[in-house]
């Protein structure tokens, strides 16, 4: 069974129970190995709102993430990370990380990225997130754009979405046994 493993949002396990939705589902077809990004970003937990949260990640905490990942991570893997935790997967398969497919959910950080990770992508952004990546950066990436109608940026937390995201993973990445 191949290994699938899941990257938090910046929230990490603070009220986790929407993976419950993705795990669920997954686990039928994949080894799922869980990480809350802030642990790996060694993040400190006592500061729990997002600006705070966000500015640790961004002052050093998604660096200490990828470096933890890849002493974490040896063999091949398909990665489902969501915000944080898809900056923090296609930096790590850039910097080596052996990647098959990253599914990208709501990581609006990869709108300032120029290189692509040498594996299978798919993003997926909601409508009304106002930080998802502009047209001519999915152009110039060669990326396809897929789009939640009608949805914020925390979108990927309702169980109807994640069994949506979870039939795209299963049907594009079947493993083989």
């Amino acid at each position: 069974m191949k290994k699938l493993v899941i990257l938090s949002d910046l929230w990490g396990n603070i009220n986790p129970d929407w993976l419950t939705h993705y795990t669920e589902i997954l686990k039928k077809h994949f080894e799922i190995k869980y990480y809350d990004c802030r642990e790996l970003g060694e993040i400190y937990l006592q500061e729990y709102t997002e600006e705070k949260i966000h500015q640790q990640f961004m002052n050093g905490g998604a660096d200490r993430a990828i470096k933890n990942l890849l002493k974490k991570e040896f063999k091949s893997i398909h990665v489902l990370g969501f915000s944080i935790g898809g900056y923090i997967a296609w930096k790590s398969a850039l910097q080596g990380l052996k990647v098959e497919n990253i599914t990208a959910i709501s990581s609006t950080r990869l709108r300032f990225e120029n290189l692509k990770p040498q594996c299978k992508i798919d993003l997926f952004y909601s409508e009304n997130d106002q930080f998802k990546p502009e047209n001519d950066w999915y152009i110039r990436l060669e990326l396809k754009e897929n789009i939640f109608y009608n949805e914020k940026h925390d979108f990927y937390r309702t169980k109807e979405n994640a069994i949506n995201i979870c039939n795209e993973i299963i049907i594009k990445r079947k493993p083989n046994y």
